[in-house]
């Protein structure tokens, strides 16, 4: 019997990620590595898997990720090879008004494929938001509950995708980006803006899913919201896929 997938998981190892601003950064990965085995092969060779990682220029990008694809199914002999990296990846945010920096982490991950030939590439990230419930905010006197989101994207793409430009997305959807570090003109400023533009994970994800289907890099792609409700025992949900 054939066998899909086959190969090493979870494998812990350094990684350099490039930044949009032309700068690298270091970070650690969990790696799976597979290929498919036929079924005439009783077993795959787990070690070619780490020979092709350590050998690997262990820089992240469209092009690196291709060349190592290429190398697991060669070293295999497989029609086709799957690779994922799953890393945090860290950008400056600075605050709103006082220009405070903090580092912002952010959970990713690149996978892919290759079969004749022909790769295809995923790229995912986790961002954490701010909502404001508009229905909260409509019904009372005063104030309204509020709460932390997490907007999660994953994308097939073609080319050049960065992440930053994923974050960028999921956070101009939302009622406001999450910080690092805020002073107080930094707070009064963030929670006025946010009671301004109040949205419900509807109009999160909708937002979310318009700028990912104009981006022209963009093939394919899952964006869902989950807020975590703060006057609520369940959480709120929302998904487009196209």
């Amino acid at each position: 019997m054939s066998i899909d997938r086959v190969g090493v998981k979870n494998l812990s190892y350094p990684l350099v990620v490039r930044n949009k601003d032309n700068g690298v950064q270091h970070t650690v990965a969990r790696v799976d590595l597979y290929v498919d085995l036929p079924s005439y092969f009783k077993g795959t060779h787990m070690s070619r898997f780490v020979e092709a990682l350590q050998e690997w220029e262990g820089i992240l990008d469209y092009h690196s990720f291709r060349k190592l694809l290429r190398d697991v199914q060669a070293r295999l002999e497989a029609r086709r090879s799957h690779l994922a990296f799953s890393f945090p990846f860290f950008l400056d945010q600075v605050s709103p008004k006082t220009n405070n920096p903090g580092l912002m982490e952010y959970e990713c991950r690149f996978e892919g494929s290759l079969e004749e030939g022909k790769p295809n590439m995923f790229l995912s990230v986790q961002v954490p938001v701010m909502t404001v419930c508009p229905c909260s905010l409509a019904i009372s006197d005063q104030g309204a509950h509020s709460q932390r989101a997490m907007v999660s994207i994953k994308a097939r793409f073609e080319g050049m995708l960065w992440l930053e430009d994923l974050v960028q997305i999921a956070q101009t959807s939302a009622s406001s980006p999450v910080y690092a570090v805020l002073k107080r003109a930094d707070e009064k400023y963030v929670t006025e803006q946010s009671f301004a533009n109040p949205k419900f994970v509807e109009d999160v994800v909708r937002s979310v899913a318009l700028q990912l289907k104009e981006h022209e890099l963009i093939k394919w792609f899952r964006a869902e919201v989950e807020s975590f409700e703060s006057i609520h025992k369940h959480n709120a949900y929302a998904c487009i896929e196209i």
